[in-house]
């Protein structure tokens, strides 16, 4: 699935951080955990050129820890870039930031000027929250829809740290097919870019394979299914997501399904993993 959904206000956003960068002393970008590849924007990339970069893996506690701790390493073999995963469970992971930030850009700590920092990332990835908390204050709009930020601001959240809020960026078109579902399972795209049982089929495929032990104990599966199809059909039942006569509504049991990853009730999970990534990049060149 290719996934087009560009709204202007993303245009304009790419415009004005092109226009920023050069103030910009470190780049934060904030990348959910669950899809640490796919939810990082390589226009963004492209963009920052050598500046540092922290990767904030935000929603760490719907990920699986192994796989988040795997993706730091991963990330962390690139000079500049340093990665920490992040939840508002545990706000402490959060408010520790500053002290990374710090130690990145030790050229401006030791002048006693703040660290100029640009937080970016997908939509729906918890940009707002983590200034929200950083700040010790709502300063930013949060939501469970994609694209509550429309403009950009500058807060200064103190401990030598000086953060610029912009608009969640995707691309014009995302290439890669299994990225394009993983965002749509996680819910960093707009319902009307996706058939929810295209993404549900394509999600159930991976986590009976990966994560069976937290779909059996959602849904209470005495048996393993054969496929993604008949998993959908197990939770519809289930869920009591039936048409007349006892047949399974799939729609219904792929939306079912869809809100119970994006909650975190299926355990915690990951999408993708560096070894998975790595070979969907060498398959697109």
């Amino acid at each position: 699935m290719s996934i087009q959904w560009y709204p202007g206000h993303m245009h304009q956003a790419q415009m004005k951080i092109e226009e920023v960068l050069p103030r910009i002393d470190l780049v934060i970008e904030v990348l959910d955990a669950r899809i640490p590849f796919s939810s990082a924007n390589p226009m963004l990339t492209e963009l920052r050129g050598k500046k540092p970069c922290l990767k904030v893996l935000s929603k760490s506690d719907l990920a699986d820890p192994v796989q988040t701790a795997r993706w730091e390493a991963y990330f962390e073999r690139e000079t500049g870039v340093r990665a920490r995963p992040i939840s508002t469970q545990q706000e402490g992971t959060i408010v520790r930031l500053c002290d990374v930030v710090q130690r990145m850009v030790p050229a401006r700590s030791s002048v006693n000027k703040p660290v100029r920092t640009m937080i970016a990332g997908v939509p729906n990835v918890g940009k707002s929250t983590l200034i929200n908390v950083l700040a010790g204050r709502k300063v930013a709009k949060t939501g469970n829809e994609p694209a509550i930020t429309k403009h950009q601001q500058e807060i200064d959240v103190g401990r030598g740290v000086v953060v610029l809020d912009t608009p969640g960026i995707l691309w014009p078109r995302i290439e890669n097919p299994n990225s394009g579902m993983r965002l749509a399972a996680t819910g960093a795209v707009k319902e009307t870019a996706l058939e929810y049982s295209d993404v549900a089929h394509f999600a159930a495929a991976y986590l009976l394979e990966n994560y069976y032990d937290g779909l059996a104990a959602r849904y209470q599966l005495e048996e393993r299914p054969d496929d993604a199809l008949a998993l959908l059909e197990a939770i519809g039942r289930r869920k009591g997501c039936l048409r007349k006569g006892g047949i399974v509504d799939y729609d219904r049991a792929s939306k079912a399904f869809i809100t119970d990853l994006r909650a975190g009730a299926l355990g915690p999970i990951t999408l993708e993993t560096p070894e998975m990534t790595e070979l969907e990049i060498g398959d697109a060149q």
